[in-house]
């Protein structure tokens, strides 16, 4: 869906730009000073238009969880537009310094000639080449530390704050420098509202309310250990709290200033307003949870989000659920809310797939919950014991031509490992649901 929407975005830019075109189709001006020109326009549009896309979508809008398929897709769209538009950034400045070898091999006969502006208009419009200029370069340094893994998320959140201020410096070049033309033509009705949506992100994320409607603050009531690198965080939410579904998540933040992490929320709604996190120890700020939370801290928690919900499964359809390893939270949510209703419980098959099955602590309680549930029926795969889940056992009772779906929530790597294998062996009745957490 990620894919659905960047395109289809691209492809509405490329056509409104293309009508302009088709306007200046009869231009006296040199044909290389013209396709110049016309990359110029056309590079900046799919810029500002991704970027404006990336700044609306940062707002969390709840609307489009439905058709993107959870606030976890929202977010992947956000990023990649993110990224997108800074590489097409990058491409509308390599063929504005493309300007000089121009002169250099075919002179300045021919140039495009400029809109002419007088007065306040024409300070206005250098104003927005600085804005442009130092906006670009810092967007550059911001996609490099971005694309780079490595570089610590604290720092990075940090320095992506800022860009909702580099946004609107772009957005106010973007205005002042487009063809006048463009503002009574479909690209400026277009161009227009991308700005506005933009504008409208960008404003809320430095006011600091996006997300706030949903937002409570709760109180831990315990932190245990249910094995060395798990913390388990039980927390009471207010009245306010609107209460989840089965395998959702929410956006808890226990230090201001570490910010906001998603969490699956691995248990049940138990209508008494209690949740319960189980949080692996992944990066420096999840390893220090045990020591720096205990009872009455108090907690701000925003959500419920996501579409990973035990309601949505196809019940005429075979169920196979994949988790691996701390990905196994919102199956714990699952199964706890089957638990009060066995009787209602689907027929599915649920692989667990850790390291050591000998002495993880997920095994014991997954066993348990899955005794009291028949129609669930529960495989464990331990990589230390020699048993790894690949597509040929995870597919080994499903009819080719029988409808099924797979619900997985663990590493990417596992994911892409039973993607490509289910390719292989041709199976097409099939529908694959994952979470996608990612938050750069």
């Amino acid at each position: 869906m990620t894919r659905t929407v960047l395109a289809l975005l691209a492809t509405l830019l490329g056509l409104a730009w293309g009508w302009d075109v088709l306007q200046a189709a009869a231009s006296p001006a040199h044909p290389l000073w013209l396709a110049r020109q016309e990359a110029l326009y056309l590079s900046g549009l799919l810029s500002i238009g991704l970027m404006s896309l990336a700044m609306y979508l940062a707002t969390r809008p709840l609307w489009l969880e439905t058709p993107l398929g959870g606030m976890d897709r929202v977010y992947r769209t956000h990023k990649w537009a993110g990224i997108l538009g800074g590489s097409f950034a990058i491409l509308h400045w390599l063929v504005e310094m493309s300007d000089d070898l121009l002169k250099s091999t075919i002179g300045r006969a021919g140039r495009v000639p400029k809109d002419s502006a007088t007065g306040l208009l024409d300070s206005l419009q250098d104003l927005a080449e600085d804005f442009g200029e130092w906006g670009f370069y810092i967007l550059l340094a911001l996609l490099a530390l971005t694309l780079w893994k490595r570089f610590p998320y604290r720092p990075w959140r940090f320095l992506h704050r800022a860009m909702p201020v580099i946004y609107l410096g772009l957005a106010f070049h973007s205005a002042l420098l487009a063809p006048r033309d463009y503002w009574t033509q479909p690209v400026g009705c277009l161009l227009a509202g991308l700005l506005a949506a933009g504008i409208y992100g960008a404003l809320r994320s430095l006011l600091g309310n996006i997300g706030k409607a949903r937002r409570v603050r709760g109180e831990i009531l315990a932190v245990t250990r249910p094995a060395s690198d798990v913390v388990s965080v039980s927390c009471r939410l207010p009245a306010s709290w609107p209460g989840h579904h089965a395998g959702q998540f929410a956006l808890v933040t226990f230090s201001a200033a570490e910010g906001a992490h998603p969490f699956t929320i691995a248990s049940a709604n138990r209508d008494d307003r209690s949740i319960e996190f189980r949080i692996k120890a992944l990066g420096d700020h999840t390893r220090k949870l045990p020591t720096l939370l205990s009872p009455g801290q108090s907690v701000d928690i925003e959500g419920p989000y996501g579409r990973f919900d035990l309601r949505r499964i196809n019940r005429q359809a075979q169920q196979l659920w994949v988790a691996g390893g701390i990905g196994v939270t919102p199956f714990l949510a699952w199964l706890n809310a089957l638990h009060s209703k066995a009787d209602d419980a689907p027929s599915a098959d649920l692989h667990y797939c850790t390291r050591n099955c000998v002495n993880d602590p997920f095994v014991p309680e997954l066993t348990s919950l899955c005794a009291s549930l028949p129609t669930i029926r529960l495989h464990i795969h331990g990589a230390q014991q020699g048993d790894t889940l690949d597509a040929s056992t995870l597919l080994r009772n499903v009819a080719p031509e029988n409808a099924s779906e797979i619900w997985f929530c663990g590493p990417s790597g596992l994911a892409e490992v039973l993607r490509q294998g289910i390719k292989t062996l041709g199976q097409t009745r099939l529908r694959f649901h994952q979470e996608a957490f990612e938050m750069r």
